[in-house]
Formats: structure tokens, C-alpha cells, sequence
């Protein structure tokens, strides 16, 4: 139906067999006729190949300069979910189709927080915020907000919302900054891996930069 394949990632499971693990396929159409400056829109294919959990559809946001991956929350664009029974393939597809036609809304929106500019403290404030989905009031981050804002190539260098929300993603989900324990130590944050935390960080934080973008 124009869609290709692109990349799957399979969560890690702890129970002796795989068969029930989380996976994603991402999807792109062949020919795509909505362009953006450095992303490629995508549709992700979630599922668990025991069957416990519909399919579901959502929209994605491929940045090539990053090779991240962006997830648009449920809020901003509603998910297609697909139970597993009935005529299964052909409510995947259109749910896909149907999904793609957001792709001109979601690239304006995308355009719209390349033209808005965040003074420092509303990066700040967008950073603590931004904190909070990974660990939530009550857990110590041993973090400062302002390592969320770390530039990590030149592509990311500048003020605009939709350059600090990329740099935010990366800095949560990638890994790599040197927090304090409670008990003191240094180490360094993981990286993200599990497909279910992967999604509700990444939701969440569209979430946060919508609200900025609408303030």
C-alpha cells in the first residue's frame, strides 16, 4: 500500500522465551509528498507477539542529523489501535492511510516551533519539566535541569523550540550524563532501550513542547 519498512526494535524480555516481547516496525511512505527540513514523518507499528495487546498505530518523526526518533503523544494525534481478531490487515492499513493524512498538520505544527524562539529561562523551565517524565516528584534525579540543554552537534546549536525539544529528547533518552546518587557517587545515565518507556517519554514531551508553542 506505499509504505516501506525502515527499521524494527524488539524490547529485551526477562522470561525465558522472546515469543512475548514488545516490538515496533517503522514505516515510511515510498513517495512522500509532505517534506520538513531535517525529519522524515513515519508510522509506527507497535505490537507483542503473544497477542496480549492491540496493534497500534501512531505517527513518528524521523530526524536524520540525530537518527532519533520523536513519537507524537496520543493527545496531539489519536492512535490507531487494531485488536487481534477480524479482518485485522486491511483496519492496519487504513488506519495507516488515515494516519498520514495529518502528516501537512504535523509539518506545520513542526514549522511553527522552528519559528519559535525560547529565551533561556523558558528553556530552563522546559528542561525541569522535561525532567520530570523520566523521573517523576519523589525520585532524585541528581541531575541539573540545564544538562537537558546540552548541544551535542552543531546541526542542535540554537534558540528555537523545536531545536531545544531535539536536544532535550536525546539528552533523556541517549544517556550519558553524570549525575550524583543519593549517596553520593557519580555515574552516568542510561541509555532508554524498553519500547514502553521509549514511547511515554517521548509523548510526553511533545506534549510539554505543544503547550510551549501554545503559550
Amino acid at each position: 500500500m506505499g509504505f516501506v519498512p525502515v527499521g524494527a526494535t524488539q524490547t529485551q524480555t526477562r522470561s525465558k522465551s522472546p515469543l512475548h516481547a514488545r516490538h515496533v516496525v517503522r514505516l515510511r511512505r515510498r513517495f512522500e509528498t509532505v517534506q520538513l527540513n531535517d525529519s522524515v514523518l513515519e508510522i509506527l507499528f507497535l505490537n507483542s507477539h503473544d497477542g496480549t495487546s492491540a496493534y497500534q498505530l501512531r505517527i513518528g518523526i524521523f530526524r536524520v542529523v540525530c537518527t532519533n526518533g520523536l513519537i507524537v503523544s496520543r493527545s496531539a494525534f489519536p492512535t490507531q489501535c487494531v485488536r487481534h481478531r477480524g479482518n485485522i490487515v486491511d483496519e492496519v492499513v487504513v488506519g495507516a492511510l488515515q494516519m498520514t493524512e495529518r502528516f501537512e498538520s504535523l509539518a506545520a505544527q513542526i514549522g511553527q516551533m522552528e519559528q519559535r524562539r525560547l529565551p533561556k529561562d523558558e528553556q530552563l523551565n522546559f528542561a525541569e519539566r522535561a525532567l520530570e517524565l523520566r523521573y517523576p516528584k519523589g525520585i532524585a534525579s541528581g541531575l541539573d535541569p540545564a544538562q537537558l540543554l546540552t548541544t551535542r552537534r552543531t546541526e542542535d546549536v540554537g534558540e528555537d523550540l523545536w531545536r531545544v525539544t531535539n536536544r532535550i529528547q536525546e539528552n533523556l533518552l541517549r544517556g550519558g550524563l553524570m549525575r550524583r546518587t543519593a549517596s553520593g557517587q557519580l555515574i552516568r545515565t542510561r541509555s532508554i532501550t524498553a519500547i514502553a518507556q521509549d514511547v511515554r517519554i517521548n509523548s510526553g514531551l511533545w506534549d510539554l513542547a505543544a503547550e510551549v508553542l501554545a503559550a
